[in-house]
């Protein structure tokens, strides 16, 4: 069994009925989700890093919302440009990006 070093959900508006739509959707978070798998494809990381796509956090004004585990953190209003900065400064330098948290 995988075990990551850093596990990431992101909110992409999944309903338990399975149709996506709500505030991170329409923000494009599955365009994050796979991002996200394509950096950390790119920089070798697949091993340290899980990526997981999830319904609503409930703060859909600051979404699109990304959360890292161990630690918790919780990212708000994050695009496409972000995703470098989480995977090169959180999972490669095991920094938070400040200016995301929320």
């Amino acid at each position: 069994m995988v075990q990551p070093k850093y596990h990431v959900f992101v909110c992409t508006s999944c309903r338990i009925n399975g149709v996506q739509k709500g505030f991170c959707h329409t923000k494009g978070s599955v365009n994050l989700v796979q991002r996200f798998m394509e950096e950390i494809d790119e920089r070798d990381l697949s091993g340290n890093v899980l990526v997981t796509n999830t319904g609503c956090f409930g703060i859909c004004d600051k979404g699109p919302v990304v959360v890292v585990y161990p630690e918790a953190i919780w990212y708000g209003n994050v695009t496409e440009d972000d995703v470098t900065d989480i995977v090169e400064q959180h999972f490669e330098n095991g920094e938070k990006v400040d200016r995301l948290v929320i």
